[in-house]
């Protein structure tokens, strides 16, 4: 049987992070490395990694704010991210194609749930495609409609879940 364990990300764990990353969403949708680099610098606790014996199998990252703007490319950057700010903002919730379907993606998002609840933030926004709105409606998120983002060149929805 595998074993799984969840930790936060070192800057060691980039090139592997970014491997998901770009392995797993299409075309301008993934983060760059550097992207991906100042998201470990800037908001290690933020970015949740799980991996089996061998390897990450996937993560979750975030930033936090006082006010949220989903539609904020900059964001992205984590220009106006503060660590103390009471809004988590989700930028990736990625699985790499070799563990997708096996509930991954369901284990790192309970995982994070509890751990920014811990960490006494009050919620947790994100944009995704329409296909994954059940995914997230099935961890209490609720659909707050259509996104003005076309980050990626594609159409978004905004959806938050209250900690």
């Amino acid at each position: 049987m595998t074993t799984l364990r969840f930790r936060n990300a070192l800057l060691t764990d980039l090139d592997r992070c970014f491997e998901i990353e770009s392995g797993s969403y299409a075309g301008d949708e993934a983060a760059s490395r550097d992207k991906i680099r100042k998201r470990i610098e800037a908001y290690p606790q933020g970015f949740l990694l799980l991996e089996n014996e061998h390897e990450i199998i996937g993560f979750i990252n975030c930033g936090c704010a006082h006010q949220v703007e989903l539609d904020d490319e900059d964001f992205k950057e984590l220009v106006g991210h503060d660590a103390d700010g009471e809004h988590v903002v989700i930028m990736s919730v990625v699985v790499h194609p070799d563990y997708q379907r096996q509930g991954m993606a369901r284990r790192l998002m309970r995982r994070f749930i509890d751990d920014m609840k811990a960490l006494g933030k009050t919620d947790i926004f994100l944009i995704c495609q329409v296909e994954l709105i059940p995914m997230y409606a099935s961890h209490g998120f609720v659909h707050l409609g259509p996104s003005s983002s076309d980050h990626g060149g594609l159409s978004w929805h905004e959806m938050s879940l209250t900690l």
